[in-house]
């Protein structure tokens, strides 16, 4: 019986908190311009000090990778260009040029990470020598959108090295 008495209390609960933040809606419009007015305005100029400044551009992230992709501008991207990239990257890891990648070439990264790390030439690593294999990550600047760190060089999020 009292599983019964508290469903409906529960029920009156929720309906009462639905009701509150139903009636809560500000009934004021809001004083920012929309998006669409502000991209009809003319642009400022320098006797306009009250004027509202121009909006960035509007390409969106996904517009701007396209257009990394399409060299030749034509608003299509045909395998050769989706692959360029990746042939460039593939021509950096064949060091002899062979056409090839054999194990050491694609593991070039880790197997120089390695021999570095590993100080006395023992062909392990302590502990010690492990620690400094460590990714060194920089700081996220304070107040920076994340545009603004992309272009800035610094890695958004990053994923870790295992290597």
């Amino acid at each position: 019986m009292w599983r019964y008495l508290a469903g409906g209390l529960g029920t009156l609960v929720l309906a009462g908190a639905g009701l509150f933040l139903w009636g809560s809606r500000p009934d004021a419009p809001s004083p920012l311009p929309s998006a669409r007015a502000a991209v009809g305005q003319p642009l400022q100029t320098a006797g306009d000090e009250d004027a509202p400044l121009p909006e960035a551009s509007a390409r969106t992230r996904e517009q701007k990778r396209f257009d990394r992709y399409d060299k030749d501008r034509d608003g299509r991207i045909t395998r050769e260009e989706y692959l360029a990239s990746r042939r460039k990257a593939y021509a950096r890891l064949d060091r002899d040029g062979d056409g090839k990648l054999s194990f050491d070439e694609w593991a070039i990264k880790a197997t120089t990470k390695f021999a570095t790390a590993d100080h006395d030439r023992s062909g392990a690593m302590d502990a010690a020598e492990f620690a400094t294999t460590a990714v060194k990550r920089r700081p996220a600047r304070r107040g920076c959108p994340p545009e603004q760190r992309a272009r800035a060089g610094a890695p958004e999020a990053a994923p870790a090295e295992e290597s």
